[in-house]
C-alpha cells in the first residue's frame, strides 16, 4: 500500500502532553517558541544554526505548512507538543527518515527552553515510541544525537533507548568542531 493511503490518528495523549500533527495557524505559537529557545537551538541544530536570526513568524507558518503537506503524505510525521488541556506548544518532535518498507523511524525532537529538565521531552519519546508500535507497526525507531549533548542522549536512556553505535568523527556540531553520532535504537 502506498503510505498516503494510511490512515492513523493524528494526535494522541500521554500522562502531561497532547501530542499531534501540525496545523495551519501553529506557525505563530512556534516562532515564540523558536524565539526563546534559540541560543540552544543554535547550539545543536543544523537548522537553526543556518539562521543568523530566529525565523519570522511568517517563516514559521510556511514552515509549518510545509510539515502539514508531509504529514498527509506520509514522508515525514513531524509532531508538537502540547501541555494537556492548555494548549502550550511545549516542544516538537516526530518520526523522520521513515522507511515504510521495514517499517523504520527516526525521532528527532527538541525542547522549548523554559520546559525543559521536567521529564517532558521523555515522556514524549516513551509516547511517540510506542504510538509508531503499536499504530504504524514500526520494527525499528532510533535516536542519532551529537555525542557532545549529553541532555539528549539522557532522553534516550531514560525512554528505554540502547546506544547501538557510535559513529566516530561523523559530524561536525554547529560550532564547526568534529565530534562523533550516537545511535540508539529499540526494535519490536
Amino acid at each position: 500500500m502506498h503510505p498516503s493511503l494510511l490512515e492513523f490518528p493524528d494526535s494522541f495523549d500521554t500522562e502531561r502532553l497532547t501530542i499531534r500533527a501540525p496545523r495551519f495557524g501553529d506557525g505563530a505559537e512556534l516562532n515564540v517558541a523558536i524565539r526563546e529557545s534559540f541560543a540552544e537551538l543554535k547550539a545543536w541544530m543544523p537548522w537553526a544554526h543556518l539562521l543568523s536570526t530566529p525565523p519570522t513568524p511568517e517563516d514559521s507558518e510556511a514552515n509549518i505548512r510545509k510539515a502539514v503537506a508531509e504529514f498527509l503524505t506520509r514522508q515525514d510525521l513531524r509532531l508538537l507538543l502540547f501541555l494537556k488541556g492548555t494548549g502550550t506548544l511545549v516542544g516538537s518532535s516526530g518520526l523522520h527518515r521513515i522507511n515504510w518498507d521495514v517499517p523504520s523511524f527516526e525521532i528527532g525532537y527538541w525542547m522549548r527552553t523554559p520546559y525543559s529538565g521536567r521529564g517532558l521531552m521523555t515522556e514524549a519519546v516513551r509516547g511517540i515510541a510506542t504510538f509508531a508500535r503499536d499504530v504504524l507497526k514500526a520494527k525499528r525507531v532510533e535516536i542519532r544525537m551529537a555525542d557532545a549533548n549529553q541532555r539528549s542522549w539522557q532522553v534516550a536512556e531514560r525512554a528505554g533507548f540502547s546506544l547501538e553505535a557510535t559513529l566516530r568523527q561523523d559530524r561536525r556540531l554547529p560550532s564547526g568542531a568534529l565530534d562523533h553520532t550516537r545511535i540508539y535504537a529499540k526494535t519490536f
